[in-house]
């Protein structure tokens, strides 16, 4: 599937990989062949990279992406970098995340709201147990595109054996996973083989390269608006407060007055005016008949957009609320089974009590059960009565009130949840509705 690009449209990825796989090369790379970096910036990289004796030629592409001073001095990428640029087909939000394990939980931060992953294996190692981890975050977080890229493949010879062995292993892991679309290429990130310019030293590969494939992927924004119905967690409700400017006309400052506008940003699906539309909790139903934009007037908007709407009937709609296409209202849920990404080093065990965070509700729940846990090397779901930091297992949450709940695999949005210690307010989790 191919997207229609615009000059206006911005493509979010993260890179994730074990320890040394090359991601800050890769990106590094991918930013100066795109001709992303500016002239000073490159001289002070070149000569720290002589200062530093970097032993493959004169300048370390890692360098462009690993800003802070303790991830120069141990050459390892520690928190998450983002990188802003563009080529003349696409805008680019990229996050390189760290590879350490113990930083597992800055990948889920980084690839929470991309449109793509790239998830790095080294061709002399091929697929590790932290890759088989990234891979699983990716699942978790329902991520559309996943592309694999073997990196390194300069130090096989070029071997177009070992790239295949790669790529039947990485099939294997994404069915496992349910995984579909997964994107496998041989790069070279210091050589700079198939990132942004086609490798004449793969004549095997008939692909298209790393940035072609980040110029044409649809993102998950034009995904959703067609496939998901409309959703807008409601974060304020705006009301006139204080005395009108005097130079407003007498007509428009009293329909300032009676203005009641409820804003926050569009989770999923488009509006219109005219559309029908439900507030939950309720089942209350009335017609949309003004949507703003960044203060001005519209007839419509979409997925991300950060809008204000006004409704024909005055609705209990506060910050919690969720105005939804009418008819396609979710059943309210007391409870849930969510796949779970432990991320505080605190275990998460059955009896613990949490603060869960819904869109724009935060509401008191019970972790009533440990249901599994997932193996990382082989995938199966293993008894457990707790999940340590970095685990990935399946609990059953119970929620002090009813919470508008959707299956993650259908609606991103409305199917996650964050948990949240209730003392010192520490994100605990990420996790996602199963069921």
């Amino acid at each position: 599937m191919t997207a229609t690009i615009t000059d206006t449209t911005l493509f979010r990825f993260a890179t994730a990989g074990s320890v040394d796989d090359g991601k800050s090369t890769l990106v590094g790379r991918l930013l100066h062949d795109a001709k992303a970096i500016l002239a000073d910036q490159l001289d002070q990289v070149a000569t720290t990279s002589r200062a530093r004796g970097f032993a493959h030629g004169e300048f370390d592409f890692a360098l462009l992406t690993d800003g802070l001073r303790a991830e120069r001095e141990q050459g390892i990428t520690i928190d998450v970098a983002y990188r802003y640029f563009a080529t003349d087909r696409r805008s680019f939000v990229l996050a390189d995340c760290p590879g350490h394990v113990q930083y597992t939980r800055n990948m889920v931060t980084g690839s929470a709201t991309a449109d793509a992953v790239i998830v790095l294996v080294d061709a002399r190692k091929g697929v590790v147990e932290q890759t088989r981890r990234h891979l699983a975050v990716v699942s978790l977080l329902r991520v559309q595109h996943v592309i694999v890229a073997v990196n390194k493949i300069d130090l096989t010879g070029f071997d177009e054996d070992r790239f295949v062995e790669i790529e039947l292993e990485t099939e294997r892991v994404a069915e496992q996973l349910g995984l579909s679309g997964v994107h496998v290429l041989p790069v070279s990130a210091l050589e700079g083989d198939n990132v942004v310019d086609r490798s004449p030293r793969t004549p095997w590969y008939t692909g298209p390269t790393l940035i072609e494939l980040l110029e044409s992927l649809p993102t998950q924004d034009e995904a959703e608006e067609a496939r998901e119905p409309f959703r807008l967690p409601v974060q304020v409700v705006l009301r006139p407060q204080g005395g009108l400017d005097p130079r407003i006309p007498a007509e428009e400052a009293e329909g300032y007055r009676d203005y009641r506008g409820f804003a926050g940003r569009v989770s999923s699906g488009s509006l219109r005016v005219g559309d029908r539309v439900q507030v939950v909790p309720g089942a209350h139903e009335t017609v949309v008949t003004g949507i703003s934009v960044a203060g001005a007037e519209a007839g419509a908007a979409g997925t991300g957009q950060s809008i204000a709407v006004t409704l024909a009937d005055d609705v209990d709609a506060a910050r919690g609320a969720v105005i939804v296409a009418a008819g396609t209202a979710p059943e309210p849920r007391r409870e849930a089974v969510v796949e779970l990404f432990q991320l505080d080093p605190r275990d998460v065990v059955a009896g613990a009590k949490v603060l869960v965070k819904h869109g724009t509700a935060t509401v008191q729940a019970l972790v009533s059960e440990i249901i599994d846990r997932r193996d990382l090397e082989t995938l199966a779901h293993d008894d457990a009565d707790r999940l340590a930091v970095n685990e990935i297992g399946r609990v059953r949450l119970r929620f002090a009130v009813d919470l508008p709940l959707e299956r993650y695999a259908e609606n991103r949005s409305a199917g996650s949840l964050l948990l949240i210690h209730p003392v010192d307010g520490a994100t605990l989790a990420a996790a996602t509705v199963v069921d």
